[in-house]
């Protein structure tokens, strides 16, 4: 089982990383891609435009953002195991974010999902 680890984008990759995913299905602005060092964009699990906009990172939605997130990821079978297949055999997986909220983002939604998928 691979170690889950979350980073902002804007932070300079380092071997430590490992493999590292982009969790966002935007392009994070301002990053060139040889900057950002992605070796996977997971944009097909990234949560949907309107879950993110309805989210705005807002502390008091968290909850459902997990909960809402956490059901786009279960009827979206195909995505998670295109993302799985790419982390199977990475002992180091950062997934990498772009939000200014360094706590509650969708990278660490997603490795809360992964972590618990993997324990069941």
């Amino acid at each position: 089982m691979s170690q889950f680890q979350i980073k902002r984008v804007h932070i300079s990759s380092n071997q430590s990383d490992g493999f590292r995913i982009l969790a966002d299905r935007l392009w994070p602005r301002g990053i060139s891609k040889d900057k950002a060092n992605i070796d996977y964009w997971a944009k097909d699990t990234a949560p949907s435009d309107a879950l993110r906009q309805w989210y705005q990172h807002d502390p008091a939605k968290w909850d459902e953002f997990r909960q809402r997130y956490f059901a786009e990821l279960d009827a979206n079978p195909e995505g998670v195991a295109a993302l799985r297949e790419q982390i199977a055999g990475h002992e180091v997986v950062t997934l990498v974010f772009a939000s200014k909220e360094e706590r509650l983002n969708n990278a660490g939604a997603l490795r809360e999902y992964l972590e618990r998928d993997a324990s069941e």
